[in-house]
Protein backbone atom coordinates (compact mmCIF):
# COMPACT_ATOMS: atom_id res chain seq x y z
CA UNK A 1 0.00 0.00 0.00
CA UNK A 2 1.58 3.24 -0.98
CA UNK A 3 1.24 6.96 1.01
CA UNK A 4 -1.91 7.83 -0.86
CA UNK A 5 -3.68 5.16 -0.06
CA UNK A 6 -3.11 4.83 3.34
CA UNK A 7 -4.26 8.35 3.70
CA UNK A 8 -7.15 7.76 1.64
CA UNK A 9 -7.96 4.70 4.03
CA UNK A 10 -7.19 6.34 7.17
CA UNK A 11 -9.16 9.42 5.60
CA UNK A 12 -12.68 7.22 4.99
CA UNK A 13 -12.06 5.12 8.88
CA UNK A 14 -11.46 9.26 10.17
CA UNK A 15 -15.42 9.23 8.67
CA UNK A 16 -17.12 6.61 9.96
CA UNK A 17 -15.03 7.20 13.70
CA UNK A 18 -16.41 10.66 13.55
CA UNK A 19 -20.24 8.91 12.83
CA UNK A 20 -19.99 6.61 15.65
CA UNK A 21 -18.46 9.00 18.20
CA UNK A 22 -20.00 12.45 17.74
CA UNK A 23 -17.90 13.83 20.26
CA UNK A 24 -14.40 13.64 18.03
CA UNK A 25 -13.24 16.14 16.17
CA UNK A 26 -10.81 16.58 13.35
CA UNK A 27 -8.38 17.70 15.46
CA UNK A 28 -8.64 14.84 17.63
CA UNK A 29 -8.15 12.59 14.93
CA UNK A 30 -5.44 14.32 13.28
CA UNK A 31 -3.00 11.36 12.31
CA UNK A 32 0.78 12.54 11.29
CA UNK A 33 3.00 10.43 10.23
CA UNK A 34 4.78 8.44 13.06
CA UNK A 35 2.65 10.50 15.30
CA UNK A 36 0.49 6.80 16.08
CA UNK A 37 0.51 6.40 19.82
CA UNK A 38 0.00 10.62 20.37
CA UNK A 39 -3.35 9.79 18.53
CA UNK A 40 -4.49 7.01 19.97
CA UNK A 41 -3.83 8.42 23.90
CA UNK A 42 -6.14 11.84 22.50
CA UNK A 43 -8.35 8.89 21.42
CA UNK A 44 -8.64 6.98 25.01
CA UNK A 45 -8.57 10.39 27.26
CA UNK A 46 -11.42 11.65 24.89
CA UNK A 47 -13.37 7.88 24.65
CA UNK A 48 -12.65 6.91 27.43
CA UNK A 49 -11.48 3.47 26.11
CA UNK A 50 -8.68 1.47 26.79
CA UNK A 51 -5.82 0.88 23.39
CA UNK A 52 -6.95 -2.53 22.80
CA UNK A 53 -10.72 -1.71 22.49
CA UNK A 54 -9.84 1.34 19.97
CA UNK A 55 -7.92 -1.22 17.79
CA UNK A 56 -10.62 -3.13 17.88
CA UNK A 57 -13.32 -0.60 17.41
CA UNK A 58 -11.55 0.91 14.38
CA UNK A 59 -10.82 -2.84 12.85
CA UNK A 60 -14.46 -3.35 13.07
CA UNK A 61 -15.46 -0.02 10.98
Amino acid sequence: MNTTEAKGNWNETKGKLKQKFAILTDNDLLLAEGKEEELYGRLQIKLGKSKEELHKIISEL
